[in-house]
């Protein structure tokens, strides 16, 4: 069967093309994003939590669409800006009086995943006002975590789905192109970890490393419904030594080349970074390299 070309690690074949254009000759009232959750549906095109793929097919869709493969309706919806992600939040107030002593003055501690709750505005405002990279809404897969303690929030700690390719990571797991594009998704990218700047608790942060580990991986199974097996992060060597993800045990990996995300040269854009992995089994690699 003729392959048209690879979206996502999905083959896309001729047949596959005839199939959604007589989907869109039998309804032409269809929207794009109606004929995205019919095409998944005939597809059993899902996410491992059940939920369809569907960002996914509308992007393949755009590209068939844009390479003369068919020809989806006109858009419902128009915008005169372009789209950019949510990098603020609006601020709000909380106790900044100064905060210190032993980490059992404030335990027991509180760690709440706020995604989609009453405290997740509370989260953004307050990595949008203290965290030195500001505040981003994530794409995709993530969770959102507040840390209480004596009745106030304490730190933030951010979760999203790993980068794609990522040198460091990558040689340590020892995964092949193929398998790194089937089991990325087990991997979780710790984007943000903000202490904040009134707190100074000392162990604090390892302690709330070390809580991670349990959390994340149940929260993310039941999210999205698949486990988690390995975390990854990156630390700027000029600001930061990652004295607490050490002290958790995380490794170091090596560092990025510094050319960003999908650079179109080879040349370094910006500054390397260090990147620090933790295993969550001691199977991680088998888990992420099998077949």
């Amino acid at each position: 069967m003729d392959t048209l070309l690879t979206y996502r690690g999905r083959r896309i074949t001729t047949a596959d093309v005839t199939f959604v254009r007589a989907l869109l000759a039998a309804q032409p009232h269809l929207s794009r994003r109606a004929l995205s959750f019919a095409v998944c549906a005939a597809w059993q095109w899902t996410q491992p939590n059940g939920q369809p793929c569907d960002g996914i097919c509308r992007g393949l869709l755009l590209t068939l669409h844009r390479a003369g493969h068919l020809v989806l309706p006109p858009p419902r919806w128009r915008t005169a800006k372009p789209w950019r992600p949510r990098t603020s939040a609006p601020p709000v107030c909380v106790d900044t009086s100064p905060l210190t002593g032993a980490l059992r003055a404030v335990r027991p501690l509180e760690i709440r995943q706020v995604r989609r709750s009453a405290d997740e505005g509370l989260f953004n405002s307050l990595l949008a006002q203290y965290h030195y990279l500001g505040y981003q809404q994530p794409v995709g897969a993530h969770l959102k975590y507040l840390v209480w303690g004596g009745g106030r929030p304490l730190a933030c700690v951010a979760w999203a789905s790993a980068p794609r390719h990522l040198g460091p990571r990558d040689r340590f797991i020892g995964w092949s192109a193929d398998a790194r594009r089937r089991h990325v998704r087990f991997v979780a990218y710790n984007t943000r970890f903000l202490i904040l700047p009134w707190v100074a608790v000392p162990h604090l942060a390892s302690h709330v490393l070390g809580r991670m580990t349990r959390l994340v991986p149940a929260d993310w199974q039941r999210l999205y419904g698949h486990p988690i097996y390995f975390f990854e992060t990156f630390i700027d060597p000029a600001r930061f030594r990652g004295t607490c993800y050490r002290a958790a045990n995380w490794q170091v990996l090596g560092r990025t080349t510094g050319r960003g995300h999908n650079a179109p040269t080879l040349r370094p854009t910006q500054p390397g970074k260090e990147v620090l992995g933790y295993p969550l089994a001691p199977e991680f690699r088998q888990r992420l390299t099998e077949g």
